[in-house]
């Protein structure tokens, strides 16, 4: 049997590929689950760079120390490659949004997204469960 979760948020997720060369959106825990996916990555490949994207999280926010003298929290991490970026921001309480893009993105277009998206997300994250949602009467 399948012990992940069903991908319930994912659809959110999904708005911020509309920028153009926005490639793939996960949701993830602060320890590494994956907690939703866009539409076009794999659920075995989101929940492997859900793993990968919560170590570098803890590393960079484990670095804060070097902005000065007094840390501050971690907000973002922007890993630049050859080919494109890897955009990883917090989204709540213990959760993570990361996005994929080409290099030729519109990297504040993604951002302006990615901030929206985590408003959104906020209040699905945050919301208490209904009372007997999902109960059938």
């Amino acid at each position: 049997m399948n012990s992940h979760p069903t991908n319930d948020l994912g659809w959110m997720l999904d708005d911020v590929l509309l920028v153009p060369e926005a490639r793939h959106a996960i949701l993830l825990s602060a320890d590494g689950l994956l907690r939703a996916h866009s539409a076009g990555i794999t659920r075995d490949e989101a929940d492997r760079q859900a793993a990968a994207l919560s170590g570098v999280q803890s590393i960079s926010r484990s670095t804060a120390g070097f902005v000065g003298a007094e840390p501050t929290p971690w907000r973002q991490t922007l890993i630049e490659f050859a080919g494109g970026y890897v955009f990883l921001v917090a989204a709540g309480p213990g959760a993570y949004l990361a996005v994929s893009a080409g290099e030729n993105v519109d990297m504040e277009a993604v951002s302006y997204r990615m901030q929206k998206l985590v408003d959104r997300l906020g209040k699905e994250l945050t919301a208490p469960p209904r009372e007997g949602a999902g109960v059938a009467r």
